[in-house]
């Protein structure tokens, strides 16, 4: 159990629950909760981030991206710990645990749903796999963005409420960047592996420092977004609730610090950072747009 629990990367499934915490809580404001299409969409969400990474897992490995030069957090096929046989298996069950959730979503919400999830599904297999891999021609950051921002935080929203409002499409910009910020951590930490697997990721196309700058973007640009909705929600205290992921601003400013500083495996560590500062400003604008009145 602890070498399948190593090799779905709890680190980053907390980019699989902030993004229906925020759509849910839109949900709420308006009056549109609804608790079952929620647990089932953070369900499915989890499920299909567990299937995405473990299919990595495998295709890395068998594309030669995962060898004894890895820098980073150990590999379960890798290693030998599991067989691609078995880690393929594991991925096939997180997918149709995903779907089965989903079919729930797509009973109560309709076809958006399902073609939601298929292409999700699909996505998640092509992030590594197939002939023109998202993740090794530099499209990584878009998919992220897309699914773990985009996708996530409307999707949950419309299974509650039926339609997409303005501030769930304006929020899953801010979810959907903490989200691609774990992402640039990891292609800046195996940028030279990258290069010489022929993963061709944006750090590797561009270089070291366009990828410290991406780092940059993507954590600052979330708080900028929030402040952007204060202004336009008249700044005052109705509008108060927007400013209450600024109490993470703290652990971003370190981990800003922290990442422009280190390289190669030091840089381990910053991917927990990076994926915990997604998740608490998720939730603390959760519960800003839920219980401080934003909006209202």
């Amino acid at each position: 159990m602890g070498i399948w629990w190593q090799a779905i990367r709890p680190a980053t499934l907390t980019a699989a629950f902030g993004p229906v915490a925020v759509g849910t809580a839109l949900a709420h404001r308006d009056g549109k909760l609804a608790p079952l299409a929620a647990l089932a969409a953070v369900l499915g969400a989890v499920f299909i981030q567990i299937g995405t990474n473990l299919f990595n897992d495998y295709a890395d490995f068998e594309k030669g991206a995962d060898t004894e030069e890895r820098v980073g957090p150990a590999r379960a096929v890798q290693k030998g710990w599991l067989t691609s046989r078995q880690v393929l298996i594991g991925t096939v069950v997180s997918f149709v645990l995903a779907a089965s959730f989903g079919m729930y979503l797509v009973l109560t919400a309709g076809w958006p749903i399902l073609a939601l999830g298929l292409v999700s599904i699909a996505c998640g297999v092509l992030y590594t796999g197939g002939p023109a891999p998202l993740a090794y021609v530099g499209l990584g950051d878009v998919f992220v963005m897309a699914f773990f921002g985009v996708a996530a935080v409307c999707g949950t929203y419309f299974v509650q409420a039926g339609t997409v409002s303005t501030e769930a499409w304006l929020t899953s910009l801010a979810v959907g960047s903490h989200a691609t910020a774990i992402l640039v951590v990891n292609n800046l930490r195996d940028r030279h592996t990258d290069a010489r697997a022929g993963k061709r990721t944006l750090v590797v196309r561009f270089g070291e420092r366009f990828g410290r700058s991406e780092y940059l973007v993507s954590v600052v640009a979330p708080y900028l977004l929030v402040l952007g909705l204060f202004v336009r929600d008249g700044a005052g205290l109705s509008a108060a609730g927007w400013l209450a992921p600024l109490i993470t601003l703290p652990l971003a400013l370190g981990g800003l610090r922290r990442v422009a500083a280190k390289d190669g495996p030091a840089l381990n560590p910053e991917l927990g950072a990076t994926g915990r500062l997604g998740l608490l400003f998720s939730i603390a604008l959760a519960v800003g747009v839920s219980l401080l009145g934003v909006g209202s």
